[in-house]
């Protein structure tokens, strides 16, 4: 018999992986360029006289969108430092707000009631925060997991009392305490020098992300990346978790201190910011961006305010009065709008914010490769 022969089909070419594709490594190129861009176009924004309708309610330049814009750079920078705790120790504390309240009602008191120099009344406020973050920190690490939330969340109750209280007569009350412009410097007074506090927002954040990310790629951040997954195994190494928790927890308060001190030049003091809804609100934000990754809980402190501030004027506007009662009573609760994001987030994204560009990335490279 005869042998009959197949025709020989040429193999399809081999596929190029992306990761050695010029495209590909031209964006990986970059992409250590592309922080300090975002910082670059960040302190050039109130140079900007573009106007975005529905987004903010005047100029990029204008006091008012500078004043929101600041707000979130200072949440997203607070954010960041309860991320070193919770993303990257795995420490779930209720208790961060009071260190922000320290700065908050610290820089206001020593600058109004002690007649203070703003430099020098930041300087011990944050001195001041990280001491008491120390002591606190030395106390509530004693405990692990559920008991460490609960003691972190009687410190802060404390706190929380003592300002409602008026203690002293040097927080206010209820009413809070309104910093006196006087002792501070012309520069940083006045809706004209909205955009200075920007600015002072701004290296507020920054200084946030590179304390954070400098300590997550030291030895001791892979320390605290152990005790995160497994607290045993770092003991059995012959390493202290507990010295190491309280490092994170000292410079988690101490950032948070400073972040009160911007916020009191920006807003004042008021009782709100020694509440446990303050606490889990940063969890919420954390969540929302990504815990334990470098910009994730930034974008979502940000995003978090920002919907916070504009939610509230989106549930008094005519568009929503104008709804069906149905509708209208809800919308206009900003907190059932944030809530409703937050869940929708978590259900399609939970790895936050900063796992969005892995998740949508085959859909990206199928789209890209069709003809």
């Amino acid at each position: 018999m005869t042998e009959v022969k197949s025709p020989e089909v040429p193999a399809p070419p081999a596929a190029v992986p992306d990761e050695l594709t010029p495209g590909h490594a031209r964006w990986h190129g970059l992409r250590p360029y592309l922080p300090l861009l975002a910082l670059v176009v960040a302190v050039i924004l109130p140079y900007s006289t573009v106007n975005l309708p529905g987004v903010f309610e005047g100029p990029l330049n204008s006091p008012g969108t500078l004043q929101l814009l600041a707000i979130c750079l200072v949440f997203g920078g607070l954010a960041a430092g309860y991320d070193l705790l919770f993303g990257r120790t795995g420490m779930l504390s209720f208790g961060h707000a009071l260190f922000f309240a320290v700065g908050v009602y610290g820089t206001a008191i020593l600058v109004t009631k002690v007649g203070l120099p703003l430099w020098q009344a930041a300087l011990f406020t944050v001195v001041g925060g990280t001491i008491l973050a120390a002591l606190l920190g030395a106390v509530a690490l004693r405990t692990v997991g559920i008991a460490f939330a609960m003691v972190t969340l009687a410190f802060a109750q404390v706190g929380a009392i003592l300002v409602a209280r008026n203690f002293g007569g040097l927080t206010g009350g209820e009413e809070g305490l309104t910093l006196d412009v006087s002792g501070l410097p012309s520069a940083l007074v006045g809706v004209a020098n909205t955009v200075n506090l920007y600015w002072l927002a701004l290296a507020y954040l920054a200084l946030v992300v590179f304390v954070v990310h400098r300590v997550s790629m030291s030895p001791t951040g892979r320390v605290l990346a152990g005790l995160r997954d497994d607290e045993r195994r770092i003991g059995v190494l012959g390493l202290d978790p507990y010295r190491f928790k309280l490092v994170a927890f000292t410079l988690a308060g101490g950032l948070a201190s400073a972040g009160g001190v911007v916020y009191s030049l920006l807003v004042g003091a008021s009782p709100h910011v020694t509440s446990s809804e303050l606490t889990l609100s940063l969890l919420v934000m954390v969540v929302l961006g990504g815990p334990g990754t470098r910009w994730g809980p930034v974008l979502g402190g940000i995003l978090y305010m920002y919907l916070d501030h504009r939610l509230t004027a989106f549930g008094s506007s005519d568009a929503v009065n104008s709804l069906p009662a149905f509708l209208s009573h809800p919308l206009s609760q900003p907190l059932f709008v944030l809530g409703t994001v937050f869940i929708l987030a978590v259900y399609f994204f939970p790895g936050g914010l900063a796992s969005l560009r892995t998740r949508l990335h085959p859909l990206l490279t199928t789209l890209s490769r069709r003809p």
